[in-house]
């Protein structure tokens, strides 16, 4: 039997505390509370699409904004994403996808290097959806790129509805990982990458 690539994780600051368990092999279910419901529904897309069981609960500073709970949540799911994937033995390494959402259309690439960078290239034309900070949507992505230690690019191909952008990058996002952490079996368990380590 495999080994279960699961991870449990507790980061306090005096700004945030967050719990976060995560299982790449799951089925897509969600326990999502940060205190900002745009951003539950976001990690909620996450989870379902990229078939991850995550748990998510977070108690932040939200009296001063959001952007310590956002940032700081992406660290945490980025760090248990690092611990679950553990030395990268036979996952497919690169996902990618193009998910639409009505007229919005946003393409994830993901490659799980060990090289922490992000691109991303989409706009918003107004600063909030519900309670979340438009500007906050890349400050996630970035947070959970560098934890992760995943190069991630992120591209939104047209949209207009900042809704629908945001939760077609999510969902991009999703598929990818999904595809980029999927053990391959012709791979036959060894590490992909030249290097023989990533």
């Amino acid at each position: 039997m495999s080994t279960p690539r699961q991870a449990t994780l507790h980061r306090v600051t005096s700004e945030t505390d967050i719990a976060v368990t995560l299982d790449l092999d799951g089925s897509g279910q969600a326990d999502i509370d940060t205190g900002i419901g745009f951003f539950d529904h976001m990690l909620t897309a996450l989870a379902k699409h990229g078939l991850l069981d995550l748990t998510v609960k977070v108690r932040g500073d939200l009296h001063i904004d959001g952007h310590h709970t956002v940032e700081d949540t992406g660290i945490a799911i980025g760090q248990a994403l690092k611990q679950a994937v553990g030395d990268k033995r036979g996952v497919r390494r690169f996902g990618h996808a193009l998910v639409p959402l009505d007229e919005a259309l946003c393409e994830a690439v993901v490659d799980l290097s060990g090289r922490p960078f992000l691109a991303f290239d989409a706009t918003f034309d107004r600063d909030r959806i519900g309670e979340l900070d438009t500007e906050l949507v890349e400050e996630f992505f970035r947070a959970f790129a560098m934890a992760s230690m995943i190069t991630l690019h992120l591209t939104e191909k047209a949209g207009k509805n900042c809704h629908h952008i945001a939760e077609a990058a999510f969902k991009a996002l999703a598929r990818a990982l999904r595809m980029a952490v999927e053990i391959d079996p012709r791979a036959q368990g060894a590490i992909p990458s030249t290097k023989g380590v990533l």
